[in-house]
């Protein structure tokens, strides 16, 4: 008799939040087994959408300030502090993020995150020791010299706060897979501006090293490169500790207490490929319920694997689309996506029976 169900989505980006992901799966499960306690656990991968996860399982407070944005505009942000009022949890994006830049301005050479170490400042003036931050989506790529800055203008450069940073890209800060080059066309960059990028970052660095604030190996730890070099400056001079976003999060929801007596985990995203063994959010779920011995089925709006990677890790892979011939406009339509996914769950959960 199956007695517990934990559903742990990921949001389908562009289609259906993780919350809706959990609300359908729970309904197919509860149209033939009622009796089953089914627990919903939306989930974020640190990056984008951090914050709101963390609300979602801790009781916090918001706090809403006003920054300079990317191109050093002001701008209107928002994090979350615990109700203890010592760990602020905050995403660079709600400064720095992509999104705050219009399209025709796009181009990293000019963007800054100044705002970022704004954000943080605010949170030390309130009293915070530690802070968690997702450092996903940014429009950056100035090896976090804004934010340096900023904090310096603060006085903050050398405090004692604690730093946990969401990373799950294993990127160093410059060369063919660092920061300016990997990422800086996502970005608006041109060639020719990212070469200049990526001199900007290796002079950063030698300048950080001259300092005596790094060793030559900082510009290659994985993660350096992450965020446009945020990273880099995170581990150098804020000491922090880059940790794995989806990690983070299933700490703080007690995860893997909650699987200890669950029967299934069932989880997925938008679409699952060999990326998702890289650290997003199925991943992650599945490396805990494997240590507790719990069956893990991934349910996704596509999946493509040709060599059979996830279906080595998973006890089950499925896309909810399958045998729907619909366009792909059709099936990323909300309503499309819900149905598709409850009645998915519902056909799975038929055939234990």
């Amino acid at each position: 008799m199956i007695k517990k169900i934990i559903v742990a989505f990921d949001s389908f980006k562009g289609c259906i939040s993780a919350k809706d992901a959990c609300e359908a799966a729970t309904k197919g499960i509860v149209s033939l087994l009622p009796d089953t306690d089914v627990i919903q656990l939306p989930l974020s991968d640190g990056g984008e959408g951090l914050v709101e996860c963390v609300k979602r399982l801790l009781p916090t407070v918001d706090v809403s300030l006003s920054v300079h944005g990317p191109l050093m505009r002001k701008v209107a942000c928002e994090y979350a502090i615990s109700l203890d009022g010592m760990t602020a949890y905050m995403e660079m994006a709600a400064a720095s993020g992509l999104t705050l830049v219009p399209e025709d301005k796009r181009n990293p050479l000019n963007t800054t995150t100044y705002g970022v170490g704004e954000m943080i400042a605010d949170a030390i003036d309130r009293g915070c020791e530690s802070i968690v931050m997702g450092i996903g989506g940014s429009a950056t790529c100035d090896a976090g010299e804004g934010m340096l800055r900023a904090l310096q203008d603060r006085g903050y450069l050398h405090s004692q706060c604690k730093f946990v940073v969401a990373c799950d890209v294993t990127n160093p800060l410059y060369g063919e897979q660092g920061a300016a080059y990997v990422f800086a066309p996502q970005k608006g960059a041109t060639p020719e501006q990212v070469k200049l990028l990526d001199q900007r970052l290796r002079a950063f660095a030698h300048r950080t090293e001259k300092d005596g604030i790094a060793t030559a190996d900082m510009a290659n730890y994985p993660g350096a490169g992450a965020a446009g070099g945020l990273g880099y400056a995170f581990l150098s001079y804020l000491n922090a500790k880059l940790q794995s976003g989806i990690d983070i999060i299933l700490d703080i929801a007690g995860f893997d207490e909650m699987i200890k007596d669950a029967d299934i985990v069932i989880t997925g995203e938008g679409k699952s490929d060999s990326q998702t063994l890289m650290g997003k959010v199925p991943y992650g779920v599945q490396k805990r319920c494997i240590s507790a011995g719990v069956e893990t089925w991934l349910l996704s709006g596509a999946i493509d694997d040709p060599e059979s990677a996830l279906s080595r890790h998973f006890s089950k892979v499925q896309s909810i689309n399958e045998n729907d011939p619909r366009p792909l406009a059709q099936l990323l339509m909300p309503e499309v996506a819900k149905e598709n996914l409850r009645n998915m769950v519902k056909r799975m959960v038929a055939e234990l029976q």
